[in-house]
């Protein structure tokens, strides 16, 4: 089992939902980002999102973007992201951290250099979203014989015949998108994301954690309480870009978790 599994296991024993939270790694500048990551599991979150900076996040909406610039501005390297995750590490052993981006990092540095190193730092799993499928050779699959779980995104616009080719190699969980287009584009709806997910648990026995478009803790709840757990990624961003400081971010992301843990 790896660490997603155990922290899954556990939360279906507590009879609780996930929180999941999103954070680009660098942002805004190595030591404060730190910080904030180190924070996160005492303010509630379940499962860590660091975010891969990319000169050309195709997925991503205005707060994401500006989040992979200033931290390619400040030097970010995924050099660096990989060191963040060993500083955590060294007081959180349990809490897993899922790297979220794009491909060209990782097939820059090679593939199995990559993963060597991902997992020798304490990474659990990946989200790469510019990887299909068809695909799969590419990353899912070492990936997944490295002892790493590769998550896949569905989107409104899985369909059925689309559903089981995105199921097939997934781990870990499922991220469903709940809003058709960019990060922190539109509000998530919990009448309209209920039947997605139980049209995808109906292909798969792995949690479902939904994303995209919750910004507080009464959306986190209703989201969470029709799935198996809720992401937060541009709202948190966000107040790292007005520069916020660590102890008001961790607040706002406790508030974020106490609203999913009630549902």
């Amino acid at each position: 089992m790896t660490r997603i599994d155990r922290k899954f296991a556990d939360l279906r024993t507590q009879g609780r939902k996930a929180f999941v939270a999103y954070v680009m790694a660098g942002d805004p500048d190595y030591d404060r980002s730190l910080d904030l990551i180190k924070g996160l599991p005492g303010a509630g979150v379940d499962i860590i999102e660091l975010g891969m900076p990319f000169t050309d996040p195709m997925a991503d909406g205005p707060t994401i973007q500006l989040a992979g610039q200033r931290a390619l501005e400040g030097g970010q390297t995924l050099d660096k992201t990989l060191s963040m995750a060993r500083s955590f590490r060294e007081t959180d052993t349990t809490t897993p951290i899922v790297m979220m981006g794009y491909y060209n990092p990782i097939y820059s540095r090679g593939v199995d250099l990559f993963l060597e190193q991902a997992k020798e730092a304490g990474i659990d799993g990946l989200i790469v979203v510019d990887l299909p499928p068809e695909e799969d050779d590419e990353l899912c699959i070492p990936a997944q014989k490295a002892g790493l779980n590769f998550i896949r995104l569905a989107t409104p616009t899985t369909d059925d015949k689309r559903l089981p080719k995105v199921l097939q190699n997934t781990s870990g969980f499922v991220y469903y998108v709940s809003i058709t287009g960019i990060t922190g584009a539109a509000a998530a709806q919990a009448a309209d994301v209920a039947p997605e997910v139980t049209r995808i648990k109906s292909q798969t026995d792995l949690p479902v954690i939904v994303g995209f478009g919750i910004r507080s803790p009464e959306t986190a709840q209703s989201i969470a309480s029709v799935a198996d757990g809720a992401v937060v990624g541009s709202a948190i961003v966000k107040l790292v870009e007005e520069g916020r400081p660590v102890p008001e971010i961790l607040t706002f992301v406790a508030g974020l978790a106490e609203g999913a843990h009630r549902a």
